[in-house]
């Protein structure tokens, strides 16, 4: 199966699933930025409950999501280290992950859509999954899977989930059901599914791949 995927900021386990099990991914670069998802934001668990993580970006003359560029405003690699280190410190894999990823809060992107590109290879070395992934060419508007057409990509037999995997109104996603894993406040809140992908790295390290 092949599945078609926006890109995403340290995605839900939803998103790496699909890069684990899909024989290609497709992640779509020519699509318009859409406020308010998983293209600059992930959801973290903290002693509070759920945080969400947001990287500013530019308002420029096109929203191309290739286009988008990274805005330094507000200090955010700082607070969202600090916030990652106040969530998951005491989390068993912290410390040994920190040195892999300290680098994306340290150094300077242009391109929202590069950084995250860079963070999924990184996520997918940390995790063990070697997905076959493909940047997209063209748009590829979602009427065009209900009437196939000549394009790179086979749509019979490539699932659209570029609106299905989002923070807020996601679409129904059948093969998806989260596998409950420990986290460190599941005590205080109890377990909460889908969080981002760091949320799985630092509670199970290299068992997190079992739950994908």
């Amino acid at each position: 199966m092949e599945v078609l995927l926006s890109s995403t900021y340290f995605g839900p386990v939803q998103w790496y699933q699909k890069l684990h099990r899909a024989e290609t991914v497709y992640i779509e670069r020519h699509e318009s930025f859409i406020k308010q998802t998983y293209r600059n934001r992930c959801v973290i668990a903290t002693a509070n409950g759920t945080q969400a993580l947001t990287v500013p970006v530019e308002r420029g003359e096109t929203t191309l999501m290739k286009d988008i560029r990274i805005s330094d405003h507000g200090n955010w690699r700082h607070l969202h280290w600090n916030a990652l280190q106040s969530a998951y410190g005491e989390s068993p894999f912290f410390e040994y992950y920190a040195d892999d990823l300290l680098p994306f809060f340290e150094r300077r992107w242009d391109f929202l859509f590069d950084f995250n590109l860079a963070i999924t290879e990184t996520m997918c070395e940390l995790l063990d999954i070697h997905p076959n992934v493909q940047l997209t060419t063209q748009f590829l508007p979602s009427s065009l899977f209900l009437h196939p057409s000549s394009i790179t990509l086979h749509p019979s037999s490539t699932q659209d989930l570029r609106e299905a995997i989002r923070p807020k109104h996601p679409l129904p996603d059948d093969s998806f059901e989260p596998r409950p894993y420990y986290q460190v406040f599941r005590e205080r809140h109890g377990f909460l599914p889908n969080l981002s992908v760091l949320d799985l790295l630092f509670n199970m390290g290299p068992e997190g791949i079992y739950e994908l």
